[in-house]
């Protein structure tokens, strides 16, 4: 199991859909499907979220220098005001001054400023539950992959515990086939040797198959003895695997009748002897030029 079989689209599809239903009594909506739009990255909504709270808390303070600069001209013009010096004109200025900076503190600008910035903190919170209920689900996800990873595991290991069984108890009945046979045929193990030493000294399957079923076989060319190492020829002869002479419970390859151990030492030993012959005139004849 990999995450492709878990993790499709149609499964994703469906996560969202569920997770949609389950969040929908918390005013979460589902987004739309097929959509190309790409979701802000957390980090990404945080970092907005703390240039935002940033921006307000900059126009708090302003508005908060801003009242008390209001407060404090406030004071003086009602000191002014009591004044009995101040002229009429100053007066009316002063008083539109007062009336102008109580609009400013009377304004809800400050109030609504403050109201933005609580409703930013509740999307902060509702923002931290969803992605703490989405963490939760990742990890129920976890546990049901790593659960399902465990049941086929151990599923693999009795399948394999079966094969291996059936193989042992295979590989015993054909032990059995193969000791009743031994006990039924005494030379069946000998025609098994017999094959393989056909095939090594130069016979093809269906030569080697006449062999064992104890037939005749007429050849020419080439035979190999694994004990000298070498191919020697022959022209046609007749073949035939027959019991061993020294060992009646053995079998032997004999070729015209004689065995083949027996013929390979023969060629050999012409062999040897032609090349001896060849070898020992040239020897003389070089003692004789020095």
């Amino acid at each position: 199991m990999c995450a492709d079989d878990l993790l499709t689209r149609e499964r994703l599809i469906a996560y969202h859909d569920s997770y949609a239903a389950a969040m929908a009594k918390y005013g979460l909506q589902r987004g739309v499907r097929g959509s190309e739009a790409r979701h802000t990255t957390t980090a990404q909504y945080y970092r907005d979220l703390k240039r935002k709270a940033g921006e307000l808390e900059a126009n708090v303070r302003q508005l908060q220098n801003e009242q008390q600069q209001a407060e404090r001209q406030l004071d003086e013009v009602r000191k002014d005001i009591k004044s009995e010096k101040l002229e009429a004109a100053k007066t009316e200025a002063k008083a539109a001054l007062v009336a102008k900076v109580g609009s400013l503190l009377g304004s809800g600008k400050l109030k609504e400023l403050e109201a933005d910035n609580r409703t930013l903190q509740d999307e902060v919170a509702a923002r931290d539950e969803s992605i703490e209920l989405l963490q939760q689900q990742m990890e129920r996800q976890q546990e049901e992959y790593q659960r399902q990873l465990m049941e086929l595991q151990a599923r693999h290991r009795r399948e394999t515990a079966d094969k291996e069984a059936a193989h042992q108890r295979e590989v015993s009945f054909l032990k059995s086939i193969i000791q009743k046979a031994k006990k039924w045929f005494p030379l069946f193990q000998e025609l098994v040797y017999m094959e393989k030493f056909c095939l090594k000294v130069g016979f093809n399957e269906r030569q080697t198959a006449t062999l064992i079923s104890g037939k005749p076989l007429f050849y020419e060319g080439e035979l190999y003895s694994e004990e000298h190492r070498r191919k020697f020829t022959t022209e046609e002869a007749g073949f035939q695997v027959v019991k061993d002479p020294k060992d009646k419970s053995k079998l032997a390859l004999a070729i015209n009748g004689q065995v083949i151990g027996e013929w390979f030492k023969e060629q050999f030993g012409r062999l040897f002897s032609s090349v001896k012959r060849t070898v020992e005139p040239l020897r003389r004849g070089k003692g004789m030029g020095l």
